[in-house]
């Protein structure tokens, strides 16, 4: 009986070790593969609040892009965007991109509680599928990415940002 139990154990240790094992290799695996795809701006589709398909392929062209994911009710989220209003000539060479999965009414109303509609560099779109954050590996918000005027990725930021270390990496 002893020689079973001792059996059974020594088989539930080697089990457990080899399942840790496999998903600590798993996780670094995801981890590597989402790192490559968004190293570049990856291929996406949202809505803009007129209802209309947005792709990557409509982004402006030898521009920053700052790609902003929140949500409205979000304090941080409020925080950055009152910050990037204040800054918005800093942002001259820069498209900013806001996403949010919140209904369109709730967009319009945050974009113009921080005097961000109809400014010609900053685009609001619906991520009506609830896309982003599987795309862009968004885990939190704010959460907002960086990319080089050649669409290569310059930083990730996770949580609030203070936009002066934005504007370091731009100028």
């Amino acid at each position: 009986m002893k020689k079973y139990i001792k059996l059974v154990i020594v088989v539930v240790l080697i089990s457990t070790i080899g399942f840790l094992g496999y998903s600590i290799t798993k996780k670094i695996n995801d981890k590597a593969e989402v790192a490559k795809r968004i190293k570049s701006i990856p291929k996406f589709s949202f809505l803009t609040l007129e209802g209309k398909v947005f792709t990557s392929k409509n982004l402006a062209k030898d521009t920053y892009k700052l790609f902003v994911y929140f949500n409205s009710e979000c304090e941080y989220c409020q925080t950055e965007a009152l910050q990037i209003s204040k800054n918005l000539e800093e942002f001259k060479d820069t498209q900013l991109i806001f996403v949010s999965f919140e209904p369109v009414k709730s967009i319009k109303q945050f974009s113009i509680n921080f005097n961000l509609q109809d400014k010609k560099k900053v685009l609001f779109l619906q991520d009506k599928k609830v896309e982003f954050a599987e795309i862009f590996d968004a885990k939190s918000i704010p959460f907002m990415l960086l990319y080089a005027k050649n669409n290569q990725l310059i930083k990730i930021y996770k949580g609030a940002t203070k936009v002066e270390r934005i504007l370091k990496l731009l100028y």
